[in-house]
C-alpha cells in the first residue's frame, strides 16, 4: 500500500489555501510542509485512482490487493510469477468468472497455469430439461470431465495444484480425471 514516500512534492500544498497574512509566518509554513509531506502520499493516490484500479498500471504491491478483490491467487509462491503475468490473470478475472463452470473457462484456467499449454478437455456431457424433480441426469451416470495435458517433462508438474484448480473451475457434481502426458502425446 502507499505509505510514506520521502521527498515526494504534494499536488496540493497546504500553505497556497491560507490567506496572505498567514504567509508570513516561519512556524505555521514549516508545520504545514509536515502536513504536506505525510498527506502527498494519499493525495496524489486519490488524484491517480483510476489507474491504480487499472491492473496495466497498478503499482506492483497494489496489483495483489487488486488481485484479492477479483479472487484471483497467483500460482507458485510470491514473487514466483512474472508482474505481466499476474497483470493479465488479473485483468481477465471478470471473463474467466464469467466462464467458470464452461469448458472454455477450464480451458483458459488452465492454460494460465500452465503457461500456454492446451488442455484437451472431454466431458459426458449433456442436458435435460423437466418439470418434475428427481430427473436422472443425462450421460448414464454421474457427469464427468477429462482432461489431459500435453507437458513437455509431467514429472515437474504440480499434479495437486492442478488437481485443485479443475475441483474450483468445474461445478460441484462433476468429477474429473487429471492426465498428464508427455510433449509431443495428446
Amino acid at each position: 500500500m502507499r505509505t510514506d514516500v520521502p521527498g515526494l512534492p504534494s499536488p496540493h500544498p497546504l500553505i497556497d489555501l491560507l490567506p496572505a497574512v498567514y504567509l508570513e509566518h516561519d512556524f505555521l509554513a514549516r508545520f504545514l510542509e509536515a502536513l504536506d509531506e505525510v498527506l502527498a502520499p494519499v493525495l496524489l493516490s486519490v488524484d491517480n485512482l483510476p489507474a491504480y484500479l487499472d491492473p496495466r498500471h497498478a503499482p506492483e504491491d497494489f496489483l495483489e490487493w487488486l488481485a484479492g478483490w477479483v479472487a484471483v491467487e497467483p500460482p507458485g509462491e510470491p514473487g514466483a510469477v512474472p508482474v505481466e503475468r499476474r497483470r493479465a490473470e488479473v485483468r481477465g478475472a471478470v471473463a474467466r468468472h464469467r466462464a467458470r463452470g464452461t469448458t472454455a473457462g477450464l480451458t483458459e484456467a488452465l492454460r494460465l497455469e500452465t503457461g500456454g499449454v492446451e488442455p484437451r478437455i472431454t466431458e459426458s456431457g449433456g442436458t435435460v430439461w423437466s418439470t418434475t424433480p428427481g430427473t436422472p441426469l443425462p450421460g448414464g451416470g454421474r457427469p464427468w470431465v477429462t482432461v489431459r495435458l500435453a507437458m513437455p517433462d509431467p514429472g515437474r508438474v504440480r499434479r495437486a495444484r492442478l488437481e485443485e484448480l479443475i475441483r474450483g473451475e468445474i461445478p460441484a457434481h462433476v468429477g474429473f480425471t487429471l492426465e498428464l502426458l508427455p510433449g509431443g502425446a495428446g
